[in-house]
């Protein structure tokens, strides 16, 4: 198991939609999650900043794969049309990244 930190930007104008759409994920959505090996998967926002911190274990073999599956599946990326747009990456993300890695500095069980 990995357990994996991302950073992203909430717009100022997005929280609330984005707040409302997270109480009620599409269960398609929540499917192909669990089908692409992640569990535990929360996503908070920092505030006053609007930086969103998502976290997740992922269980999987092939991670790489495992997010192709995720963004060929058909409702995801309706999802994303929607909540995307209302995020803004932070520029240092690596290049093709849409969230930004963030490094696990302490863990304890």
């Amino acid at each position: 198991m990995e357990r994996i930190g991302q950073v992203v930007r909430l717009r100022p104008e997005a929280v609330e939609r984005y707040q409302e759409l997270h109480a009620s994920v599409w269960p398609d959505v929540l499917r192909t999650i669990w089908d692409c090996n992640i569990r535990n998967y929360s996503i908070f926002l920092y505030e006053p900043e609007l930086l969103l911190f998502a976290y997740f274990e992922y269980i999987g073999e092939d991670y790489d794969a495992d997010q192709a599956k995720m963004a060929a599946d058909p409702v995801t990326q309706e999802w994303w049309t929607i909540t995307n747009p209302m995020q803004e990456p932070l520029a240092s993300r690596p290049e093709g990244s849409w969230w930004t890695p963030a490094r696990e500095v302490f863990h304890t069980d």
